[in-house]
């Protein structure tokens, strides 16, 4: 089972520096950040009420941001460091509200059209990701999406460890200090990955009936699950 605490204090620990090594960690970062979101943008149409889970600094918020200005955001994270950097990223306007939570037992009490997480349910063993996509599922609104960027493995043992070293060699050969770099694998202990094609599984076990992998570059994938139907305003309830 997930140790939330030792997760708690990894990311208030990671929060100051967080941001300023992301393309260094991230090798494919503006594909699977920034284009992933632009082509997502025309798959979804407007948003009104979108749940970032395990929000951290407000970087994946701040893409969407971008596409869907007019939406209110709800920012969840178990850090509240993180979420004091969001809001400075942020600029704490009115349509960004934070709750500081632990997303794996429960979400904001609200209606959404659409639910996004970057880099975060991969801590999650397999029994807790599907619980939490059968939550996802029913707190989301007819026509909602649910999209997560996040690390996975390949399909067999043998490649997924190819992977691995191959962005081991990538953090190792890096500008990173040493420091970063134990500091690093010291998160990764934590990780808990599955594969793309696992990971679709359990989206259509918890109800999703489109489910697509949109990008992949071998750790980095985003996978896009629609829940059908046509999205009712009468339903949308707004996060107080």
């Amino acid at each position: 089972m997930i140790n939330t605490d030792k997760i708690k204090n990894q990311f208030n620990s990671d929060a100051q520096a967080y941001d300023s090594k992301r393309r260094i960690f991230i090798p494919c970062f503006d594909d699977y950040y920034i284009n992933s979101t632009k082509f997502i943008s025309t798959v979804i149409n407007e948003p009104k009420n979108i749940l970032d889970l395990g929000a951290g600094t407000g970087l994946l918020t701040s893409f969407w941001y971008n596409e869907y200005p007019n939406a209110n955001f709800v920012l969840d994270d178990i850090s509240v460091e993180m979420l004091n950097m969001a809001k400075s990223r942020l600029n704490n306007e009115s349509n960004f509200k934070y709750v500081t939570d632990d997303y794996t037992k429960s979400l904001p009490n609200s209606s959404f059209d659409t639910v996004i997480s970057a880099l975060s349910i991969h801590h999650l063993d397999d029994e807790e990701k599907q619980s939490l996509f059968n939550r996802i599922y029913d707190v989301m609104l007819d026509g909602g999406a649910f999209v997560n960027y996040d690390v996975f493995n390949a399909d067999s043992n043998e490649m997924t460890e190819y992977y691995n070293k191959f962005w081991e060699n990538s953090v190792l050969n890096s500008e990173l200090s040493k420091k970063e770099i134990e500091h690093w694998k010291n998160g990764r202990k934590i990780d808990k990955e599955c594969s793309v094609t696992e990971e679709v599984v359990m989206l259509k076990k918890a109800g999703f009936k489109d489910v697509q992998c949109i990008f992949s570059n071998l750790k980095f994938a985003v996978i896009l699950a629609k829940k059908f139907g046509k999205t009712s305003s009468l339903d949308y309830k707004p996060y107080q």
